[in-house]
C-alpha cells in the first residue's frame, strides 16, 4: 500500500507517520522510485503498536525507540526478547535506595544507606512470596528488574501507611494474576511470527491493564451488593 492508503487505514496522518518513520519507530517502506515507498501490513501493524504506547501508555518517543529495539532483535530467545521489551517500558517508582539498580547500581541485596526498615521489610516479604509461590526466575532476576523493584516499592508504601502486605496476603493474588498470565500468553502464542508474538505481547501489556484495571473494580462493585445489598 502507499502511505496515503497506510494513513487512512491506520487512522494517522501522513505527517505523523512521516515522523515516525524520521524517528526510526517506523521501518521504511520498500523504495518503488525515488518518492514512493510501498508499505505492508507489517508497518500497519507497527504503526497500531506506537499508537499504542504513545497514546494510550504515554510512554516517551525516545523510550519507545527503545522497547522497539527490543522487538526486533532476533539475536535473542522468545523470553528474552520479550523481557527485554517490558522492561523497558515505564514501571512505578522504585524505592528509596533501588533506582538505577536495573544498571547495576544494586547488589542484589538490601541495606542500602538509603533505605528505611519499610524497603527492607517489603523486601523480605517480596522474597519470601516469591519463595512460596516457586517463581526461580522472577528470584534469580531480583533486584535487575524493575517490576520486582517496582512491587517492593508498592509494598513498602502500604507497610508506611499501616496496611501489612505480607507474602500470605500476596500469595493468592499473586496466583490469580499467574492465570492471568498464561491467558496472556495463549493468546500471544496465536500470532505467527516472532516479531508479531513480542509486538503482542507490549500490545497486550499496555492495552490490557486498563482492561483489567476496569474489570477488577467491577467486581469489587458486584461482590459489594452480594454482600452488604444496594441500600
Amino acid at each position: 500500500m502507499r502511505l496515503a492508503e497506510l494513513s487512512e487505514r491506520s487512522g494517522v496522518s501522513i505527517a505523523t507517520i512521516k515522523y515516525y518513520l524520521r524517528e526510526g519507530l517506523l521501518p521504511p517502506g520498500r523504495r518503488v522510485s525515488a518518492t514512493t515507498a510501498d508499505y505492508d501490513e507489517g508497518h500497519l501493524r507497527r504503526l497500531r503498536l506506537v499508537r499504542a504506547m504513545i497514546q494510550v501508555g504515554q510512554v516517551p518517543v525516545a523510550r519507545v525507540r527503545e522497547v522497539l529495539g527490543h522487538v526486533d532483535d532476533e539475536s535473542l530467545g522468545r523470553t528474552m526478547r520479550l523481557g527485554a521489551a517490558l522492561w523497558a517500558l515505564p514501571h512505578q517508582p522504585e524505592a528509596a535506595g533501588d533506582k538505577g539498580g536495573g544498571d547495576g547500581g544494586a547488589d542484589g541485596g538490601g541495606g542500602d544507606d538509603g533505605e528505611d526498615e519499610a524497603t527492607a521489610a517489603a523486601r523480605a516479604e517480596v522474597d519470601q512470596l516469591l519463595r512460596t509461590l516457586g517463581w526461580s526466575t522472577a528470584r534469580e532476576l531480583g533486584e535487575l528488574s524493575p517490576v520486582h523493584r517496582s512491587l517492593v516499592a508498592a509494598v513498602a508504601t502500604l507497610t508506611r501507611l499501616g496496611y501489612a502486605w505480607d507474602a500470605e496476603l500476596m500469595a493468592p493474588y499473586a496466583r490469580l494474576m499467574h492465570q492471568v498470565a498464561v491467558r496472556d500468553l495463549d493468546f500471544v502464542e496465536t500470532f505467527p511470527t516472532e516479531a508479531e508474538k513480542v509486538e503482542t505481547a507490549v500490545a497486550a501489556t499496555i492495552l490490557f491493564q486498563p482492561v483489567l484495571k476496569a474489570l477488577h473494580r467491577l467486581a469489587q462493585e458486584e461482590e459489594s451488593a452480594r454482600r452488604y445489598g444496594l441500600e
